[in-house]
């Protein structure tokens, strides 16, 4: 038995730590909010969240850092992307040296193009640090269906502890040594996942949502290349995986706020309406400014940003992607 903390109680915090105590490991979960706590102690259900999941009566709530995160084995970091940096700045001084702290959030930080075990490493130097991430709802995870997910880390021995917590008849996971490209497949899905849900919003079909996940497989995978990620990693669940529940799925936030977006919500109106931090809103700027900087053509991820940002309608964008010069599907590929 492992003791285990997890640094936010949303969806994805919660239905973690209910694997993580089913498969027999002591469970502190940690939120900010005092009313949540409170809530989620008396009632071993976050209604509102994850819904019809049962919290085991094992599970310990708290408000203090320092109880969450003191002699604990391994500490996941659930809180969403944008919050990450503040978060693990309050959490530094309770972190002893070697701990393992494994990041599941999604994102990449706008100011510094960093991902999560970079700004982790920065912000908590003396942690060991990890990551989770894969075709993963919440929703599906908690009611114990079978899921998939891949874990990396510098070394095969870290790498291999984190699977060896979670992993159980219903979660399977895999270990990798490629942390960049899982983090980038994990991040730069959201939004292509935001397209895919304004092309549901407009009332497209399978032949769209087809080309967006197989053209945002290739967006994605320039971009990782070139920053160093391997190509395996992008066709694997983090990439190519990872991309299709999130653009598929009834449960995917992002797909949500991208179809309220297609059916004429501004981003905001779409981000209040999902009631739930939308990942891919943060990373659009992030993974433009990444593609500007590695030179690595994305126009998908651009016309999400002339939406979001720039006051372009979804139809429109639609528009200029079909509309692009005519080209090879890979440049790879040659003529005999």
């Amino acid at each position: 038995m492992a003791k285990t903390a997890i640094i936010g109680a949303g969806s994805w915090g919660t239905a973690l730590a209910v694997l993580l105590a089913h498969n027999g490991h002591e469970v502190t979960v940690w939120s900010i909010l005092e009313d949540e706590v409170e809530m989620l102690d008396r009632e071993r259900e976050h209604r509102d969240k994850l819904p019809g999941v049962e919290i085991p009566s094992s599970i310990c709530f708290t408000t203090d850092l320092e109880r969450a995160a003191s002699g604990k084995d391994m500490l996941v970091m659930a809180v969403p992307s944008p919050y990450a940096r503040n978060t693990a700045r309050h959490l530094a001084p309770y972190i002893a040296e070697g701990q393992l702290i494994v990041t599941v959030a999604k994102g990449i930080e706008e100011s510094t193009l960093m991902i999560q075990t970079d700004i982790l490493g920065q912000e908590i130097p003396q942690a060991e640090t990890a990551v989770l991430s894969g075709p993963s709802h919440a929703e599906e995870v908690g009611r114990g269906l079978p899921t998939t997910v891949v874990v990396g880390a510098k070394s095969k021995i870290i790498a291999e502890r984190v699977q060896s917590y979670f992993m159980n008849e219903v979660f399977r996971v895999y270990t990798s040594p490629d942390i960049l490209g899982i983090e980038l497949g994990g991040s730069l899905k959201n939004v292509i996942a935001l397209a895919a849900g304004m092309a549901d919003g407009l009332g497209f079909g399978d032949n769209t949502k087809a080309a967006l996940i197989t053209r945002g497989i290739a967006e994605m995978g320039r971009l990782a290349t070139a920053m160093g990620a391997k190509a395996e990693t992008l066709n694997g669940l983090s990439g190519i995986g990872d991309l299709i529940v999130t653009c598929a799925s009834r449960h995917s936030r992002n797909r949500k706020a991208g179809m309220l977006i297609g059916q004429g919500y501004t981003m905001q109106e779409a981000m209040n309406e999902v009631q739930m931090v939308v990942e891919g809103v943060y990373s659009a700027k992030a993974a433009i400014a990444l593609s500007e900087k590695y030179q690595i053509s994305m126009p998908i991820v651009e016309q999400v940003n002339q939406v979001l940002f720039h006051g372009q309608s979804a139809k429109e964008a639609v528009h200029e992607l079909m509309l692009r010069e005519r080209r090879t599907e890979s440049d790879e590929l040659g003529w005999q």
